[in-house]
């Protein structure tokens, strides 16, 4: 799915080539978009929820403008690159803003931390792992073993769906985990 912002408004170019403007009664995509965000990036869909808190009575409505601004703010831009693959992964763009640099909603709303459900110590290891580090300078760093270092890669891994340190790093990227 491709959606770009033309005229103010948000439009959408499917995989099967559908496209069309996004509206109220773009269920399924609404549907779709507004439980990735609140699963994946519950800031963002907090801050949402509290933007657009009066609109809550019309229920549709204030789901479609959650949406609209998440994607305004994250897609806007026509280019090759799916905003959401096949995969259901979210690829965010750099969207130009007058607002950047001011906005309160900056890294909240726009450009978003993904939760990945991580602990802390595996954190602290993946980091490093994507910084460039093999395990055993991981492990001397943080005073683990070894096997302790690749017990914490195993395990987040797992939880992330993710089979390589290539596959990690390209996905470390996509979701702006250290950012």
């Amino acid at each position: 799915m491709e959606f770009f912002t033309f005229e103010n408004e948000v439009w959408y170019k499917a995989y099967n080539g559908q496209s069309g403007r996004l509206s109220e009664h773009s269920t399924d995509i609404i549907e779709s978009l507004l439980c990735k965000i609140e699963a994946f990036y519950p800031k963002a869909y907090s801050a949402l929820c509290q933007e657009y808190a009066r609109c809550k009575p019309n229920i549709w409505y204030f789901r479609y403008r959650i949406v609209i601004r998440f994607i305004k703010c994250n897609f806007g831009n026509i280019d090759n690159i799916q905003d959401i693959d096949d995969s259901g992964t979210l690829h965010f763009e750099c969207v130009p803003c007058p607002l950047r640099g001011e906005c309160r909603y900056e890294n909240i709303i726009c450009h978003p931390q993904f939760d990945h459900h991580i602990s802390a110590a595996e954190m602290r290891v993946l980091r490093l792992l994507y910084n460039g580090s093999k395990q055993s300078d991981i492990a001397d760093t943080l005073y683990l073993s070894e096997h302790t270092v690749h017990n914490h890669i195993r395990n987040a891994f797992v939880r992330l769906g993710i089979h390589s340190k290539s596959e990690f790093i390209k996905f470390a990227d996509r979701n702006n985990l250290f950012r």
